[in-house]
């Protein structure tokens, strides 16, 4: 199938007890046996659930996987991949991380034994000259949060793979959704997502993804999830699946709107620097034009005036452009990381890496192009 069929037909089929076309919600946490141990494919909810696998296979067919996982939360997926490990492991991850990734590896796991180093993965070389025979685990975001940087994901993958074939790839696809990237495609063995965002779309759920192609790793992914217990519930799972079979006529807004949105501000007089990786002007544009279909509809920006009260008006005055947490939803946010998704880095490393108290990461949603930029206007001339 191609990929807008996949969204809507992958893995899927009519619910056999009644042929209903969408899966019904399996609200329950048990299943009758008809002897110990003999049942028909679900015993207990925390396994498997009628309405979750209905998502999982969702999952696995449009990131081109074989098995998926629901999760009760992004940062529970990521969690999961980290179980993988033992103590005394190594993760290598770019140094542009979603706040919670780097609040979860330097204050949670490395207490537990695991080595955490970051670096600027522009550089293929600066992943594999990182690489020593404690690594276990290269942890890519791409496009990042909140700079939108881009790490070649092929590139990356093949070069880690000739080093050590056991080190395990794994790609948070949450900003760029299958629809723009497949990282298993590209070389990966684990894709993450954050389906809170885009997979869901509409802001009202909260749920984590991964989704592989090899067996072994599948089958040490379910006993840890069955183990641990961060599932994803039957009524998410329904509102996931639900809104995966409108991602690719989302996306295709999201990234038509956030290309509006990037050129207004780049072209604004108020506007300073502009993260949007579809401009020429970026410098990992010809890796993004050859692994995304797009460019997506995040964008950050700094304003001229670098001040907080410059910024924090901007930010109190915008309309549309709801100031909220998270992302991906069919309405547009606006994000202040310094003080929400990324206020857990410590100050020295968010400034490190050009994240200041100025900038700014717009969400845009899929409104009306014209409202959109005239939302901003109004609050940029504040």
């Amino acid at each position: 199938m191609k990929f807008n069929t996949k969204t809507i037909h992958g893995g899927q089929k009519p619910e056999e007890a009644t042929g209903a076309v969408m899966p019904p919600i399996f609200q329950t946490s048990t299943f009758a046996q008809s002897s110990p141990g003999v049942h028909k494919g679900y015993g207990y909810a925390r396994g498997a659930n009628p309405t979750r696998t209905a998502l999982e296979n969702s999952f696995a067919a449009i990131e081109n996987g074989t098995h998926g996982f629901a999760f009760s939360s992004g940062m529970s997926a990521i969690d999961c991949v980290l179980r993988l490990l033992n103590p005394g492991d190594e993760v290598i991850a770019g140094d542009d991380l979603y706040g919670g990734t780097y609040r979860m590896f330097t204050q949670l796991f490395k207490k537990y034994g695991l080595e955490f180093t970051f670096v600027d993965m522009d550089s293929v070389t600066n992943v594999t000259d990182a690489i020593n025979e404690r690594t276990k685990l290269v942890w890519l975001e791409t496009p990042t949060n909140p700079l939108m940087k881009i790490a070649d994901i092929e590139a990356i993958s093949t070069a880690v793979k000739d080093v050590n074939s056991d080190i395990l790839i794994s790609v948070d696809n949450t900003f760029a959704t299958p629809y723009l990237q497949q990282p298993l495609t590209l070389g990966a063995d684990i894709v993450m997502h954050s389906a809170t965002k885009y997979l869901g779309g509409h802001s009202d759920l909260i749920m984590g993804a991964l989704i592989v192609k090899d067996a072994k790793l599948a089958d040490d992914i379910h006993f840890i999830q069955f183990a641990a217990g961060a599932i994803a519930g039957p009524m998410d799972s329904f509102l996931a699946l639900r809104g995966i079979k409108t991602l690719h006529l989302r996306m295709q807004r999201h990234c038509e709107n956030g290309k509006a949105v990037a050129n207004f501000l780049k072209n604004h007089p108020k506007v300073g620097l502009v993260y949007y990786p579809g401009f020429e002007s970026h410098p990992n544009h010809e890796i993004a034009k050859k692994q995304m279909k797009d460019f997506g509809g995040m964008v950050s920006f700094h304003l001229k005036d670098k001040s907080k009260e410059a910024t924090f008006k901007f930010l109190e005055n915008t309309h549309l452009f709801t100031l909220a947490e998270s992302l991906g939803g069919v309405e547009s946010l606006a994000n202040h990381p310094t003080t929400m998704s990324h206020a857990s880095i410590p100050e020295p490393e968010r400034l490190k890496i050009g994240i200041t108290d100025s900038l700014i990461r717009l969400s845009v949603g899929i409104e009306d192009e014209e409202d959109l930029l005239k939302d901003l206007e109004q609050a940029l001339n504040r």
